[in-house]
């Protein structure tokens, strides 16, 4: 029996876990470190409708317990993916979930309907990215803002599951969460980077080029995870948590705290087998805690 065998959104996949976007690129140059399969679903890079040479200028930082990026999403855009790298990610997993974002509702819908028409089993949104044509407000900042956008992607969006990435940089999380779920979210993932800043003393100027910068890592985690809980208990729908996990315990707390899901972010970048090490850590506490199933533990915490 398979104590770890969750139900997402209508699909029974193996486990728990998964990757997230930006981290672990298509998936398949990480069958060098382990199977993949192994893992509940992968997410690959963060697309948009268009290809994008991404940020000049410096883009990553380590800072204590954490990493800055800037990368600027750079991607090959949906088309190529559909074509060239999700008939490859499907071969190395069996649950695939297409993370997108853009810069206006036009490139959101678009890119959302060619999406829904592929083979990837689940749509993510990213509605972190900066709104181009009213001055450069992230969609995901204001309940009314996201409410625009993704209301618009719901209706494009008929085939797929579509799961909502929210910014830990929202106006109230909880309030927006809320939002996505009243419009047709099947699902909500859970945070995406904190906006962060840091500066070149030598040079008295910023180390990015965009001057701030999104930051991940374990410094987030107590943050992330306080948040999983207080959205898990005000939404009926699946929460996928992310923020810092690095090892079981870590996705075990997100999942007391009553996240469906987990995704390995940064941790990948470090130590390609973070998510095979998390998913073998699962089985060995499920082997000796769990009576059923891990659906047991899932928001212990609060229920």
């Amino acid at each position: 029996m398979n104590k770890l065998e969750t139900m997402f959104l209508g699909t029974k996949l193996k486990n728990p876990v998964l990757t997230a976007s930006g981290t672990f690129g298509f998936g398949d140059v990480f069958e060098q470190f382990f199977e993949v399969k192994r893992l509940g679903g992968i997410i690959g890079k963060g697309l948009t409708l268009n290809p994008k040479r991404g940020n000049e200028g410096q883009r990553v930082w380590e800072t204590a317990s954490g990493l800055m990026n800037s990368i600027g999403l750079e991607n090959p855009g949906v088309k190529h993916y559909i074509e060239v790298e999700l008939p490859k990610m499907k071969t190395v997993n069996d649950y695939v979930i297409a993370n997108m974002g853009g810069n206006s509702i036009e490139d959101y819908v678009e890119g959302a309907k060619l999406l829904d028409d592929s083979i990837a089993d689940a749509i993510e949104l990213n509605i972190s990215c900066p709104n181009v044509k009213t001055g450069g407000m992230a969609f995901g900042i204001r309940c009314e803002d996201a409410r625009t956008v993704v209301s618009k992607v719901r209706e494009a969006v008929k085939n797929k599951p579509l799961i909502i990435k929210l910014s830990p940089n929202a106006e109230n999380i909880v309030a927006l969460a809320k939002t996505m779920e009243e419009i047709g979210a099947d699902g909500v993932s859970l945070v995406n980077t904190f906006n962060a800043l840091a500066i070149d003393v030598r040079t008295r100027k910023p180390r990015f080029n965009n001057v701030t910068a999104g930051l991940s890592g374990p410094a987030i985690k107590p943050i992330a995870l306080r948040m999983v809980y207080e959205v898990s208990k005000n939404v009926n729908i699946p929460v996928i948590g992310i923020g810092g996990i690095e090892n079981y315990k870590d996705a075990l707390e997100f999942i007391m705290a009553g996240a469906t899901l987990v995704e390995i972010g940064s941790a990948n970048l470090y130590n390609p087998t973070t998510a095979i090490n998390v998913v073998e850590g699962l089985e060995k506490y499920a082997e000796k805690e769990i009576d059923k199933n891990i659906e047991e533990i899932r928001g212990c915490i609060w229920r």
